[in-house]
């Protein structure tokens, strides 16, 4: 698949894009490019992550509410309630901000960000877009009594349960699969697009999985789509799509280029990844996957701008658009299998 740029009437730049819709058993339902190569899935793993410490007990032994779980999943863009979430949820398993490794950065928000430098504040940890993750895999430290400090390193035994549990997902051997290190700091695993898209179809099925672990994802799914202003922000497209599919699709972005969509009802996952790493291609792939996969969503009016995002100029005029080439419903119609 590509994502055409242009302006005025020229394809400006392209951007290549794999992409695997699978079920939970990981049947391939139409894919585009190579989807078994492995892939950093980057923050899209961060509801398996949640889901291995909701499955530890962390809901019950702290009392997390929902939007807290749905903060621990997200890539926030660091507004006022976000950071609220983090800080109750370090309050609950008794650290503070200190305890966190993930580094810090001005909020992805633009008014949050503003807010900041308005008043001479510093941000801090709790602004990093990955804080609600690290705060759930200190509560994980916490129920396993492991070290609170090391929480960032792969043989912490927390970071064991983890990949644990999203091996399970994708049906991976966590001993064998490339290890990196994420923009936040904790160990990233890659897999293939296509086991990547059968392990959102489980989090979309709660199917051919462990019961245990089908009680914690769907805690962690039921979080998401009723919170998801918690899982990315104000006007973006994570966000914006689970409100608008009303419960019927969870998705996740990662960095990179990387984003991943349960379609609930339908029980089918989708994963993609934008060779190149631009973000900006995301969107329209993941809207073309809805609509090839039959989705309603794909055609709620006030996602048609994340469809074909509009390129400007700096005076804010619109110059061009962002697409997916005109050929993609062909090409993924002779690849169903």
């Amino acid at each position: 698949m590509k994502v055409e740029v242009t302006r005025a009437d020229l394809v400006e730049s392209v951007h290549d894009v794999a992409g695997a819709a699978c079920t939970p058993r990981g049947e391939v339902v139409f894919s585009t490019g190579d989807i078994e190569s492995p892939v950093f899935l980057r923050s899209s793993a961060k509801p398996f992550i949640a889901a291995a410490v909701i499955e530890a007990g962390a809901r019950e032994r702290f009392g997390l509410e929902m939007h807290e779980i749905a903060v621990m999943a997200a890539s926030h863009t660091g507004e006022p309630y976000h950071v609220e979430a983090v800080e109750s949820i370090l309050r609950k398993i008794g650290l503070d901000a200190s305890a966190l490794r993930c580094g810090a950065h001005l909020p992805y928000n633009e008014q949050a960000a503003r807010q900041l430098l308005e008043r001479g504040v510093a941000p801090s940890a709790l602004h990093n877009n990955c804080s609600g993750k690290h705060a759930g895999i200190l509560a994980l430290c916490l129920l396993r009594g492991a070290d609170v400090a090391t929480y960032l390193d792969r043989d912490n035994p927390a970071q064991q349960e983890i990949l644990a549990f999203c091996a399970r997902m994708s049906d991976d051997d966590p001993d064998a699969w490339p290890l990196g290190v994420d923009g936040c700091g904790i160990p990233v695993y890659a897999t293939s697009l296509r086991k990547a898209g059968m392990a959102f179809a489980r989090f979309a099925s709660l199917t051919d999985v462990d019961p245990r672990d089908a009680m914690a994802l769907l805690t962690v799914r039921d979080a998401m789509v009723s919170f998801p202003a918690y899982v990315s922000g104000t006007a973006t497209f994570d966000t914006d799509l689970m409100a608008a599919a009303g419960g019927a699709v969870a998705c996740k972005a990662g960095a990179e280029g990387v984003h991943a969509v349960s379609l609930i009802p339908e029980g089918i996952g989708f994963a993609s990844k934008v060779a190149d790493g631009a973000s900006r291609a995301r969107s329209p792939v993941t809207m073309a996957a809805l609509r090839e996969l039959g989705s309603p969503v794909a055609d709620a009016g006030n996602l048609q701008a994340y469809a074909r995002p509009g390129v400007y100029n700096r005076a804010g005029r619109l110059v061009g658009e962002i697409r997916v080439a005109s050929h993609f419903a062909v090409e993924q119609a002779s690849s169903r299998t």
